[in-house]
């Protein structure tokens, strides 16, 4: 059958109108989602926002049975009592202040020692005090190590340590080191300095085991 001229062209801009309304109605077809890629540079500076502040500042790792001493820096946290929680020094004395505690004998414990006395004193104040002790800043316990090794400087004396691991926690020896005549310089109760003679070459072999002391606060060991 054939159609009218006039007819077939309505039937006609009919589809073509219904094209486009079914395209204006169609959803835009989405994009598949990624995540836009960080620059490593900003990513880093992002990190470094959110992370624990530099070791300039951060306390200061402490071994375990590490004694407290004077001058040392105790961070003291009271878990939502910002009154208490400080930053305090031990003072010539040995002790420490506190809110509500006063005065506390710290010198020559712990730092779990102390975080105990703080909770036990605490009690009669505070219902089931949180606390926690850091050792922030260690500047009682120091020796110095001075001449030709790679890091010469002082060293915190948290645990016990021999000439010998001194030399090796300062990178060794440098160019020209005499390993012979090496020696340790150590006060003893307030009196003049002693020596204390240190050959490198025989203790390495077993001879001179004697000489491979342990340090105390204070020593300091000179590589000619």
């Amino acid at each position: 059958m054939k159609l009218h001229r006039s007819t077939a062209l309505w039937i006609a801009w009919g589809s073509l109108g219904l094209g486009v309304l079914s395209a204006w109605g169609a959803e835009p077809r989405k994009k598949p989602h990624s995540d836009p890629v960080k620059d490593p540079a900003a990513a880093g500076h992002a990190d470094r926002g959110s992370a624990a502040p530099s070791v300039s500042t951060s306390p200061r790792q402490t071994s375990g049975d590490y004694q407290i001493g004077p001058s040392d820096v105790l961070a003291v946290d009271v878990w939502k009592d910002a009154q208490i929680t400080r930053t305090v020094a031990v003072r010539p004395d040995g002790k420490i202040s506190l809110p509500l505690i006063g005065d506390m004998e710290v010198s020559g414990l712990t730092a779990v020692n102390v975080q105990d006395m703080v909770t036990k004193r605490l009690r009669p104040y505070i219902t089931d005090p949180q606390v926690t002790v850091i050792v922030e800043q260690v500047k009682s316990r120091t020796y110095s190590l001075l001449g030709k090794v790679s890091k010469p400087g002082s060293y915190v004396l948290d645990k016990p340590t021999t000439v010998l691991e001194a030399i090796a926690k300062a990178g060794g020896f440098a160019d020209f080191a005499k390993l012979s005549k090496i020696y340790v310089m150590r006060s003893e109760d307030g009196k003049s300095a002693v020596t204390l003679r240190f050959d490198y070459k025989k203790v390495i072999k077993g001879q001179g085991a004697s000489e491979n002391v342990q340090l105390r606060p204070g020593d300091t060991i000179v590589v000619p």
